[in-house]
């Protein structure tokens, strides 16, 4: 499959929508519309020299609208598909090399959280004192997460990453 026919020819979709490629890099697809900017501020993908592409409210037929994001050069890590994940549970990574995609990933919330995520409780230890957090995902469709140290459930909307 390939990302984009070539730097100095913007691709064109089926839609008729012009989309910039990029060459080498990574592209999170059907985010929720209006994510795309706090997913680039977990990720701190909005660093001076970095060659990041944003779409919001992007037509999608799987989901209505969507929101995308294409960073060129970067490739993501277990902890940060973690936390796409947490804040956008249908997103699809894909990895681009030469224009073209070379792997296509769905995230999906892990069993368990290491050191990703602060628990809900604010009398928690793990809030307290410098060790690291550990969760547990009790239902992935609503989220819901529990601690392992204070068992405190909560929802993910309750959910803070760490920074």
């Amino acid at each position: 499959m390939r990302e984009g026919a070539n730097m100095s020819e913007p691709a064109k979709t089926k839609k008729g929508l012009i989309v910039s490629p990029i060459e080498n890099g990574t592209v999170i697809d059907h985010l929720p519309p209006g994510k795309a900017i706090k997913i680039a501020e977990i990720l701190s993908l909005l660093q001076p020299g970095s060659v990041v592409i944003m779409g919001q409210n992007l037509k999608s037929t799987k989901y209505g609208k969507k929101d995308l994001i294409k960073v060129e050069d970067r490739y993501l890590t277990g902890e940060e598909y973690n936390k796409i994940a947490l804040v956008a549970p249908n997103a699809t990574v894909n990895i681009i090399r030469n224009f073209e995609i070379q792997e296509k990933r769905k995230v999906s919330v892990p069993d368990v959280l290491e050191d990703v995520a602060l628990c809900a409780n604010a009398n928690c230890i793990s809030n307290k004192e410098r060790i690291p957090s550990r969760l547990y995902t009790v239902s992935r469709d609503p989220l819901v997460m529990v601690c392992h140290y204070c068992n405190f459930e909560f929802k993910g909307e309750e959910l803070r990453l760490k920074g």
